[in-house]
């Protein structure tokens, strides 16, 4: 009951609505962790104000900094390091009165692992992707959490939905993540392909080439 009081009180921080939005710009953001100045631009506030707020949000957990210089100069004169601010990895997640789906998850994950089941959670994840692929693919997985990062040929998951269950699982998790995608892009000129990085979803969306 504690871990899920604690995960309330960091999510609570989101309840103010400049804080929220703030949130917002650096989830969003497909370049890298992002400055005081670029979340003020966005918001229309003052940097001041933009920095508190993503103070608090540090504070909370929700978010990490960093320190780099933006100039890309080096030495004597070339300023101060920018603070700048990315999403923490940490995961929070919050049910009242509290629930153990993750409990569920990793236990169903065992179960399928053992019993050499994966070729089943396979084709049901592709059927799953099927059923639900009557839109864009980059804005069906935004919906779903992947925060994709589209590009002319190229979409890149900044988020990987499973993230925790794919750690402890990774060939299972992985693949029904794999086989999901596949049914979801079905027909839709994309194709979803394994391509692991860190920091980022095991999955990759290419454009099918046409001749």
């Amino acid at each position: 009951m504690t871990d899920n009081l604690d995960d309330l009180a960091t999510v609570s921080a989101l309840t103010d609505g400049v804080r929220r939005a703030a949130y917002r710009v650096v989830a969003d953001a497909t370049a890298g962790p992002v400055g005081r100045d670029e979340v003020a631009e966005a918001l229309g506030v003052g940097r001041t104000l933009a920095a508190f707020h993503l103070d608090k949000l540090v504070d909370s957990g929700l978010l990490e900094v960093s320190y780099a210089r933006r100039s890309g100069r080096t030495g004597p004169g070339a300023g101060r390091p920018a603070k700048l601010y990315r999403i923490s990895a940490a995961e929070h997640a919050v049910s009242v009165p509290p629930r153990a789906y993750r409990t569920a998850a990793e236990l169903l994950a065992e179960a399928l692992e053992r019993s050499g089941a994966d070729q089943v959670l396979f084709e049901v994840a592709r059927e799953q992707g099927l059923a639900d692929a009557t839109r864009d693919p980059a804005e069906m997985l935004a919906e779903r959490g992947y925060a994709p990062v589209a590009g002319p040929d190229r979409i890149e998951l900044r988020n990987c939905p499973f993230h925790h269950l794919a750690e402890q699982f990774p060939p299972l998790v992985c693949g029904m993540n794999l086989a999901l995608l596949e049914g979801l892009t079905e027909g839709s000129g994309w194709t979803a392909r394994m391509d692991p990085a860190p920091g980022r979803c095991c999955v990759a969306l290419t454009k099918n080439k046409t001749d």
